[in-house]
C-alpha cells in the first residue's frame, strides 16, 4: 500500500465514523473514486459531476429512469411551424434553496452564463439562439435554423439564480482551470431536490433534503454524505463494512467478492458511454514528443498504425474482466441503428510497423499520453494496456495518469487542449448521433462557435461539418440516419480517433437501499430509497 493510499484510507474511516447525525435522521452515505471539485454547473461537463449538481439544480427539462425527455423547470413548450421559435411555460411556484422566486429572468441570464468564455457546457445552447422574455413565467427561444433536438440536454444546464449570482459577484462561468474558487465554486442554489448544507472539495459534502421542493419526492433521505473515496480497496472496504450505503464504481475484480457478502450486491447492466483514444491532429509540432518540426499525428497512417496495434480482446478480457463492448464507432450501438454497419479494423501489430516506416517513422517514436485515473472504469490501467501494446510496435509511450480533476484541467478547452495523446470517455448528452458529430468530431473554431469544444486533438474534415449541420435540421429519420452513416464513415476512413468499448456499469449498493440505475451512469440519489 502506497503512502497515499494509507492517506486515504485513514482519511475515509475519520470522515465516516467522524459524522454526528440526528436521532433518526435517514442518510444515505456515498462514495465515488471521484471529487466534486466545482459545485458552478457550467464548470465541467462530466456526468458525475452532473449527478452530484443534478441533486441541487435543475434543468428546464429532465430525463425519467428511462432517459426519456420530461418537463423539469418548464412545465410545457410549444414549437412554431416553422421551427424557429420555441416557446417554454415556466413552472409557477418554484423557488431556490434561498427563497428567491424562480423566474424568466433566471433562465435569460442561465442561457448568456453558460455560453459566456470559461464555461465548459457552451454547446448547451446554440450560439446564435435568442432568449426572449415574454412574461415572468414564458419565455421564447428565437433560431436562426430549425433544431429538432434543441432541449435533448437542458436536463444538464442547470438553471441559476440571476440575483444570486450577480450579489455574489459570479455572474461568470467557473473555469475549470481556475487556480483561486469563485462563490459559485464552493457555494450553490438551485431548485432542487437537496440543499448543500457544507462543501470541502476533496473531502466531504453533505446535502440536505429540500422540504420546499416544487414536486413529491420519491427518495425518503433527509441528508446524503458524499465522500471522495480514490482508492478502490478503501471504497469496497467501506460498502462491505457499511461504513458506505453506495459506491461507484466496484472494481471489476471485486464484483464477486460483493455479491458473495450478505449486506451490498453489485448493480451491473449495459452504459451508453464509449471510451476512446484520440490524438492532437491540430499543432504542427506536438507539445510531448521527440519528433520536432511536425506532428506525426496528422497522418493517417500512423492514427491507423497506432489503431492497429492494439489488442481490444486482450483489453476486454484482461483489464475489462469481459465486461465491455468493443466498439468501431464513437457512440454505443443502441443510439444508432446503422452501428452494425461498421466493423472495427483487425489487431495487426505487423501491419501497424509497416504503416509506422510508410510514414517516415520507421523506428517508431515517443509521445506523452494524457490518462485519468480515477474517472472511468480501469482507466489507467486500459492506458497501461496501450503503452505496452504500442511499444511492440516501436512507440514509445510517456504515461501521465492523474485525478479527473487535474486531468481535465490540462486538457479541456479552459487548459488550452495542452495533450499529444490522450484517453477520454463520452456519452452523447441528447443521447443522439449528432451530439458526438459536433461536440467529439467537429472542427474547432473557438472564435466563432461551440463546436469541437469536446475534440481535444481538433480532428476536423469540413465535409463532416456540413454534414453534421445539414443532420441538425433534418426530420425525416431515414434520410437523416443516412446523413449520419456518411458522416461517421468519414472519420473512420480517416482514423479520426481509435473508439475502444463501451464499458459496464457497476454500482456497489446496499441491500437497505433501492436505487434506479440509469444507463447514462448518473447515481441520482433523489430515487433513493433506504430502510
Amino acid at each position: 500500500m502506497t503512502i497515499r493510499t494509507r492517506y486515504l484510507a485513514v482519511s475515509a474511516a475519520v470522515l465516516l465514523a467522524g459524522t454526528a447525525l440526528p436521532a433518526m435522521a435517514t442518510t444515505l452515505r456515498y462514495a465515488n473514486q471521484g471529487d466534486l471539485k466545482s459545485l458552478d454547473p457550467y464548470t465541467l461537463n462530466e456526468t458525475t459531476t452532473n449527478a452530484h449538481l443534478g441533486h441541487v439544480y435543475e434543468g428546464l427539462t429532465r430525463r425519467g429512469k428511462d432517459l426519456a425527455v420530461q418537463p423539469g423547470l418548464a412545465e410545457k413548450w410549444e414549437i412554431s411551424d416553422d421551427g424557429l421559435t420555441w416557446r417554454f411555460f415556466l413552472r409557477k411556484g418554484v423557488k431556490f434553496h434561498n427563497g428567491n422566486p424562480f423566474t424568466a429572468d433566471d433562465v435569460v441570464f442561465s442561457a448568456t452564463r453558460v455560453r459566456a468564455p470559461g464555461s465548459n457546457f457552451q454547446t448547451r445552447v446554440p450560439s446564435s439562439a435568442e432568449f426572449v422574455k415574454v412574461d415572468d413565467y414564458t419565455v421564447d427561444v428565437k433560431l436562426k435554423s430549425p433544431n429538432p433536438i434543441l432541449n435533448y440536454q437542458w436536463d444538464t444546464w442547470y438553471i441559476m439564480d440571476k440575483e444570486w449570482a450577480e450579489a455574489n459577484n459570479t455572474a461568470g462561468p467557473t473555469p475549470a482551470a481556475a487556480t483561486t474558487p469563485s462563490y459559485s465554486a464552493l457555494n450553490a442554489n438551485g431548485t432542487g431536490a437537496f440543499k448543500i448544507e457544507s462543501h470541502q472539495p476533496g473531502v466531504k459534502t453533505v446535502f440536505k433534503a429540500n422540504p420546499d421542493w416544487w414536486t413529491k419526492p420519491e427518495h425518503n433521505l433527509d441528508e446524503i454524505i458524499f465522500t471522495p473515496i480514490n482508492s478502490d480497496a478503501t471504497r469496497v472496504a467501506a460498502l462491505l463494512s457499511g461504513e458506505v450505503d453506495v459506491i461507484e464504481p466496484v472494481p471489476l475484480q471485486d464484483i464477486a467478492r460483493v455479491n458473495g457478502t450478505p449486506n451490498a450486491q453489485v448493480m451491473t447492466g449495459p452504459e451508453l458511454r464509449t471510451i476512446f483514444l484520440g490524438f492532437d491532429q491540430t499543432r504542427d509540432e506536438l507539445l510531448y514528443s521527440n519528433v520536432k518540426g511536425k506532428n506525426p499525428f496528422k497522418d493517417p497512417k500512423v492514427r491507423q498504425a497506432f489503431f492497429q496495434a492494439i489488442d481490444i480482446e486482450t483489453i476486454k478480457s484482461r483489464v475489462m474482466r469481459g465486461l465491455a463492448t468493443p466498439s468501431a464507432l464513437m457512440i454505443a450501438p443502441e443510439l444508432f441503428p446503422f452501428s452494425k454497419d461498421f466493423v472495427r479494423p483487425k489487431y495487426d501489430p505487423e501491419g501497424a510497423k509497416k504503416l509506422l516506416a510508410d510514414a517516415g517513422y520507421p523506428n517508431g517514436f515517443e509521445v506523452g499520453m494524457d490518462c485519468p485515473n480515477d474517472r472511468y472504469v480501469n482507466d489507467e490501467a486500459i492506458c497501461q494496456a496501450v503503452v505496452g501494446m504500442l511499444a511492440r510496435v516501436g512507440v514509445k509511450i510517456n504515461l501521465m495518469a492523474q485525478p479527473k480533476a487535474q486531468y481535465f484541467a490540462k486538457v479541456l478547452k479552459s487548459g488550452n487542449y495542452q495533450t499529444s495523446f490522450y484517453l477520454l470517455g463520452w456519452t452523447p448528452g441528447t443521447f443522439d448521433s449528432h451530439n458526438v458529430l459536433f461536440d467529439i468530431e467537429g472542427c474547432r473554431d473557438d472564435a466563432k462557435s461551440s463546436r469541437g469544444e469536446s475534440n481535444l486533438g481538433n480532428y476536423c474534415n469540413k465535409k463532416h461539418d456540413e454534414l453534421a449541420d445539414k443532420i441538425l435540421v433534418e426530420n425525416d429519420t431515414a434520410k437523416r440516419d443516412q446523413m449520419i452513416k456518411e458522416a461517421f464513415q468519414l472519420t473512420t476512413s480517416e482514423f479520426g480517433y481509435i473508439p475502444l468499448h463501451q464499458q459496464s456499469l457497476a454500482w456497489g449498493v446496499s441491500k437497505k437501499v433501492k436505487l434506479s440505475q440509469r444507463a447514462d451512469n448518473s447515481v441520482l440519489l433523489y430515487w433513493a430509497r433506504k430502510e
